[in-house]
């Protein structure tokens, strides 16, 4: 096995003779991972790790919440495929990580979770701020390993690694009771490496079995109207480059779940867009389908319009690396059970006779998809154009998509920002351009996100999408990011109101009857001119393009664009054409 050392690693660091804490022996174990940057906010129990970091040259930010700590690592790890990593004191600091760890454990993103505990002498003896914090936890991560001896720490650093990053990855939690954290011992140079394999997912990878890949093939070798699936795994998988070419290769086209868009462009001929809840054409297009062939997309509820689409009765190809996803939502065919990316080059390869063939046969279904959306596009233009004022939220993101370059980022924070951005933006390459919270769809992502992808992504230029509700929840991170002269924009949606529940309301109770779903008004860019951050309030859809391009240009320190869009409950929801939305007491519309 390849490793790497942290003697190595750290450089003029080297072990010195004598014993050190176990607080430094922890910091050297994420050198020798070669770990980003670090999010915490420390207390008496990891100082020692603190002070590690410190003299070691580990990047390590002083959070304001330890949520957005976990998200800006969240964010980081789905960027850059690396394994990110946030820490926490015992008890509250801990207990703060639940809703962000919730977010990766479902994602499917690699996250080390570092939490120090209470001295083990003193436990479950009313020590301050004790909780039973690992029984809380441990449903949220993929395992909980606790560090029960000093000596054992570069082993169980390694172990959290390769959990992290194998078959489906997620977070991994690490508790280190204060006693290891400052006990002394000698370790030997020797001790401190790292598996290079184990620094980002997916850090093994497998094929399917040879006889399933074989019936996959066969049928999508018959089909006449293929169509591909895409989800999120797609991008854990770093496979959208491999999706591009199968698809083109065999004529197929492609919808995404929003966290699978960009799975391929958003702009290519073969895209359906997003598919379930929200759909462009993608929908109408899985109805007539012969073969399907879902992909790193674990079918739930929003990409399947609750559990609608498919309809019943399809062929369907499941192509996962978590076998317990197969027939969970929607009944298999085959079941290829295996890394993404390794199952679409074994397709590619037993598919590849019939290339030539394939596409010639399908190129009548190509020119239909094409068509098919630029008539949905030529039927919306007037709202992805219109003048409306308070601005809508089509406009909002037309201007946007225009705005943002090929390699730029935008992050969605849960709610109308994800569901706008999923149904509206447009990536223009096939990749991660877009990141969306769409594991457990929590409102407070969008500013703690952005971070995260200004640090992943240097010179990538990053925006992110948030309600006035959400960044009322993250505001103290604005702090952080001007602390940490990192540049990006973050737009707010500002509608004076938590407008989901407000828009839910609507259609399900009528006009005025609405019940704590108001926010009061505000001008988020004078406040983020106060913290020392660039502002500008936008009021006028003719003033969105270049609002946004003076946002782009700031460099050193992030723009919060403060968007006046419309107070309408009525028109609210994504609903670019109009459509009128039905609702009956116990549905969920959106």
């Amino acid at each position: 096995m390849t490793t790497r050392d942290a003697g190595t690693a750290a450089g003029a660091n080297a072990l010195p003779d004598g014993p050190i804490t176990g607080g430094e022996a922890l910091a050297r174990m994420l050198l020798a991972h070669g770990i980003g940057p670090l999010f915490g906010m420390g207390g008496f129990q990891l100082l020692p790790f603190y002070d590690a970091c410190r003299r070691l040259g580990l990047s390590h930010a002083l959070i304001n919440d330890e949520r957005c700590g976990a998200f800006a690592a969240d964010a980081y790890a789905r960027v850059t495929g690396r394994v990110g990593v946030c820490d926490a004191t015992l008890g509250p600091g801990a207990t703060n990580l639940v809703t962000a760890l919730v977010e990766s454990y479902n994602a499917g993103v690699p996250i080390v979770a570092i939490v120090g505990d209470t001295h083990r002498d003193h436990s479950w003896k009313n020590m301050t701020q004790e909780t039973r914090q690992l029984d809380i936890l441990r449903p949220v991560v993929k395992e909980v390993i606790r560090v029960e001896r000093t000596h054992r720490i570069p082993e169980l650093v390694r172990r959290a690694f390769a959990v992290a990053t194998s078959g489906r990855p997620g977070p991994v939690l690490l508790d280190v009771p204060e006693d290891v954290a400052h006990d002394e011992i000698v370790f030997q140079a020797s001790d401190f490496y790292a598996d290079p394999a184990a620094e980002a997912a997916p850090s093994l990878r497998c094929r399917p079995a040879s006889a399933d890949l074989a019936r996959a093939a066969d049928l999508l070798a018959k089909a006449e109207r293929p169509v591909i699936l895409a989800g999120g795994g797609v991008h854990l998988s770093q496979a959208a480059p491999a999706l591009e070419a199968f698809a083109h290769a065999f004529g197929i086209p492609v919808a995404h779940t929003l966290s699978g868009k960009g799975a391929i462009a958003c702009t290519d001929p073969l895209s359906l867009g997003i598919f379930g809840r929200y759909s462009r054409i993608a929908n109408d297009v899985i109805e007539t389908a012969d073969v399907i062939l879902a992909i790193g997309c674990k079918l739930g509820e929003i990409a399947t319009k609750r559990y609608s689409v498919p309809p019943a009765g399809k062929t369907l190809i499941h192509l996962d690396i978590l076998a317990e996803e197969f027939d969970r939502c929607y009944p298999a065919t085959v079941r290829l059970w295996g890394d993404a990316r390794e199952g679409i080059e074994a397709l590619t390869e037993k598919l590849a006779p019939t290339a030539e063939a394939a596409r010639a046969a399908r190129a009548g279904y190509a020119t239909e998809i094409d068509e098919r959306m630029a008539k949905w596009r030529a039927e919306v233009a007037p709202k992805l154009s219109s003048d409306e004022r308070p601005i809508t939220m089509a406009r909002l993101m037309t201007e946007v998509t225009k705005a943002l370059p090929a390699d730029g980022l935008l992050v969605a924070d849960g709610g109308f920002a994800a569901h706008w951005g999923g149904l509206l933006f447009d990536t223009k390459r096939a990749g991660r351009g877009f990141v969306p919270d769409r594991g457990f769809a929590s409102i407070g992502y969008g500013l703690p996100g952005a971070m995260g992808c200004a640090l992943a992504a240097p010179g990538r230029p990053v925006m992110a999408l948030t309600g006035d509700g959400g960044f009322n929840m993250t505001l103290g991170e604005l702090e952080t990011a001007l602390r940490m002269n990192l540049a990006f924009t973050l737009i707010i949606v500002n509608n004076a109101a938590s407008g989901y529940v407000k828009a839910l309301q609507h259609l399900m109770y009528g006009t005025g009857n609405y019940q704590s779903s108001d926010l009061r008004e505000m001008n988020y860019a004078k406040i983020a001119e106060t913290m020392g951050a660039k502002g500008i309030r936008v009021e006028n859809p003719d003033d969105l393009s270049g609002a946004l391009a003076a946002a782009m240009a700031e460099r050193g320190r992030p723009t919060v664009l403060d968007v006046v869009v419309t107070r309408d409950p009525a028109n609210m929801l994504p609903g670019v054409d109009s459509r009128a939305v039905k609702a009956k007491k116990g549905d969920r519309v959106a």
